[in-house]
């Protein structure tokens, strides 16, 4: 097995493509996501809001705006279609919103039931 040596410049390219790559990261506060990983694999949340590599999670029934989920950005899938337009805003502009709210959100959006397949 042959290892290929890299150059500096070949590192110095990887590491700005990475800093690219996260710059062009769409903000995902209000959105809808679906864990991908973990015991909670299908389940569908709002993204209340994030950080560099987290993203905190509310479904409105087991977890609260109170308590949010910390889940690593690479274990969701975001749902860019469909969202709540009014929630989102409220999660964006820091207003007041409720459970009630979240759990009437990811209700309309799943039909009632949950995602997992």
């Amino acid at each position: 097995m042959k290892i290929e040596s890299f150059q500096s410049g070949d590192l110095c390219c990887a590491q700005s493509l990475r800093a690219l790559k996260r710059s062009m990261v769409i903000n995902m506060t209000g959105m809808f996501a679906i864990s991908r990983a973990g015991h909670d694999k299908g389940q569908m949340y709002v993204v209340i809001r994030e950080d560099d590599d987290f993203a905190y999670l509310a479904d409105g029934k087991i977890r609260k705006l109170e308590n949010p989920k910390k889940k690593k950005k690479k274990h969701l899938q975001i749902v860019k279609t469909d969202t709540d337009k009014v929630l989102q805003e409220k999660i964006v502009n820091g207003q007041i919103i409720y459970n009630e709210e979240i759990k009437r959100a990811v209700k309309l959006r799943t039909g009632g039931c949950d995602v997992k397949g």
